[in-house]
């Protein structure tokens, strides 16, 4: 079957369709006709060759991608939440010719739920990574009702996310944006938009001279951050930055391999959706021939919402 791959590590340039093999359905998974698969910036590094030394396969092709939407075309002995036929989506933890990039992929059971009522597999495919990464993250801070959350990166998906989940649990949120995503930044519901840039910790303390309870760094700016956040406040950051271990921050790098198997957390992502307080955003769809546009385009930056390949 079809998958867009890489036989050598490089620029986008090397992914291209290869053909994979089927995979076997075992007790407790789930096998999805992929429809949609979204592009993110972890797939360009394992694309890239970043994460070669930590996959257990070492011979190629390699498959990246990291959510996929799709129809259930079969389910394996115990799984009762889903039915051939169903639209659903899943998070996927990729290895070798595992990755979300393929047109058939068998993932376990709690990884995969319905798709949000109303919403199309390309939608639905940009919700499971990002969405779950977010919602790992405000578990590890902890934040109760009332406190204020900053986050950067906030015109992202894992920002959008971040704003909206946090502001479903009550909190305060300060996030930054450029002048052109100032208005979007304010419709996912931050309540102080800052200008982002190197000096964003300056920025936010202006509002909040203590500093913030807690911080979620999706701009991935790391040590420059640190300084928003009040003593023994709470960061968690996405690309595994664990602090300077002063001030008695919390740092929790966060990791969605953690939560991939988490079903009553993705379930409570679609209820989201459905309920209107999480926005499912994609930038543009592309073919999954066209895998390696769709890796230029977002190695170039600026995208807004996710691109999505498709079967």
């Amino acid at each position: 079957m079809r998958a867009a791959g890489v036989t050598e590590f490089g620029g986008p340039e090397a992914l291209h369709l290869v053909e994979v093999e089927p995979e076997p359905l075992g007790p407790g998974q789930v096998r999805l006709q992929v429809q949609a698969a979204t592009v993110n910036p972890t797939d360009t590094y394992a694309r890239s060759g970043a994460y070669a030394g930590r996959d257990p396969v070492k011979t190629p092709p390699w498959v990246p991608g990291m959510d996929v939407a799709g129809v259930v075309s079969e389910v394996g002995d115990g799984v009762d939440h889903l039915e051939v036929g169903d639209l659903a989506m899943g998070v996927v933890v990729p290895f070798g010719q595992h990755g979300g990039y393929r047109e058939d992929i068998v993932l376990p059971g709690d990884s995969v739920v319905r798709a949000p009522q109303d919403v199309d597999a390309v939608a639905a495919a940009t919700l499971p990574m990002n969405g779950l990464t977010a919602r790992l993250s405000l578990n590890y801070m902890g934040l109760q009702r009332g406190q204020v959350l900053a986050v950067t990166g906030a015109a992202g998906s894992y920002g959008g996310y971040m704003i909206q989940l946090a502001k479903t649990e009550g909190l305060t949120v300060i996030a930054d944006a450029s002048e052109a995503d100032e208005q979007l930044v304010r419709e996912l519901g931050a309540d102080v938009v800052v200008r982002r840039g190197d000096d964003v910790a300056d920025r936010i303390r202006e509002h909040y001279p203590e500093g913030v309870d807690g911080l979620a760094d999706g701009s991935v700016q790391d040590a420059l951050v640190l300084p928003a956040v009040k003593d023994g406040g709470a960061v968690a950051t996405v690309r595994g930055y664990k602090g300077d271990g002063q001030r008695g921050l919390r740092v929790f790098p966060t990791l969605v391999r953690r939560i991939a198997e988490d079903r009553a957390a993705l379930d409570g992502l679609r209820q989201l959706v459905e309920d209107g307080a999480v926005t499912l955003r994609v930038a543009r769809a592309f073919p999954a021939e066209e895998a390696a546009e769709a890796h230029r385009l977002l190695e170039a930056g600026g995208v807004r919402g996710r691109l999505v390949l498709t079967f």
